[in-house]
């Protein structure tokens, strides 16, 4: 099992445009920050909606950082999609493959599946024809030792 996507993801027209779209705005799309998280280690890396009265980012004064807002949004047809087009399933047993269409969706195992059933997972997935997202660099291993 080599890593990458072979298997590509059956995309209508339209949706692969609004992927290119989307793709292209998140480029342009600034990274918000709090207000003075340039200051404080504690508010790094958070973001909290600026209420206060006198508040510089919520007044969008020029030399501060953007506000967020709607106009950053993803088309609404390709939110919460994997880059490659594909729906995600987040997966704990390998029970719950059963049923996926292969050409729509990718699996992301758990992070609480451990070693043993994540490989079973991904034995099943790579049987079914499935895309496995974060197999893991332990179980990629192993299974090149079991081959």
């Amino acid at each position: 099992m080599e890593e990458g996507i072979k298997v590509k993801p059956k995309l209508s027209p339209s949706k692969a445009r609004l992927l290119r779209i989307r793709q292209l705005a998140k480029r342009k799309k600034p990274n918000f920050i709090r207000i003075d998280a340039w200051r404080f280690k504690r508010v790094q890396g958070s973001w909290r909606k600026p209420r206060g009265l006198d508040n510089k980012i919520r007044l969008e004064i020029k030399g501060y950082p953007p506000k967020v807002k709607i106009g950053y949004r993803a088309p609404k047809l390709v939110r919460g999609v994997h880059p490659s087009g594909f729906k995600e399933v987040i997966v704990h047993s390998p029970e719950e493959l059963e049923g996926l269409n292969p050409r729509v969706y990718a699996v992301r195992i758990a992070a609480s599946v451990g070693l043993r059933k994540r490989l079973t997972i991904i034995r099943r997935a790579t049987e079914l024809g499935l895309v496995v997202l974060n197999p893991g660099k332990r179980a990629l291993e192993a299974i090149k030792e079991g081959e």
